[in-house]
């Protein structure tokens, strides 16, 4: 069950990143660390209208899906500007195209902590939910989405190089990478 997001005793004070929000957060964060979420895996599962895309060329974008982990960056959210930074969370997160859904879930910090934390689910009920797709229509979308943050194929980049930094491997998304750059994927 979720966790509210809103009550000032229980407010979650990180926020869990597994795309654009490991690199590009949006906000000046006072800590960050490698964490872990139990139960839900990064999958390429959402037609993306706007941020990667457009409605006539949509690309493709990450969201997070039941089973697995995932592994990602926990940034704290700062205190002085808390409220803000919530509002810009739901704004970049939900208002846009209404995809995912916000919810508060336990992460594993690599320094052992377990916190409660803002996480963003691909809301399988959206129109805009692809689930899983052939590797084949994943990559099509990956090549031809361009919206206004930039290109499906870069994000996927992107995404690819920052696990890199951290030492994790996400072998489906570098595989991913290289098909729609026109390698073999093997």
């Amino acid at each position: 069950m979720d966790a509210p997001a809103g009550n000032a005793s229980t407010r979650p004070l990180w926020v869990f990143g597994y795309g654009s929000l490991m690199w590009n957060p949006g906000f000046a964060t006072p800590e960050t660390q490698a964490a872990r979420l139990q139960g839900w895996h990064r999958a390429f599962c959402i037609y993306s209208e706007h941020y990667r895309g457009t409605p006539e060329r949509p690309g493709l974008m990450l969201g997070l899906l039941p089973g697995g982990s995932c592994r990602g960056l926990a940034h704290r959210l700062p205190d002085a500007a808390y409220d803000e930074v919530r509002r810009y969370l739901i704004h970049r997160e939900i208002d846009n195209d209404g995809v995912y859904v916000e919810t508060v879930r336990p992460i594993r910090l690599d320094n052992g902590r377990v916190v409660p934390s803002l996480v963003y689910l691909a809301d399988r009920s959206h129109r805009q939910f692809a689930g899983k797709l052939p590797e084949a229509e994943a990559v099509r979308l990956i090549r031809q989405g361009r919206g206004a943050t930039g290109t499906s194929f870069d994000y996927v980049l992107n995404t690819v190089a920052h696990l890199g930094e951290l030492g994790l491997n996400d072998r489906p998304l570098e595989r991913l990478a290289r098909t729609a750059a026109g390698g073999t994927g093997s």
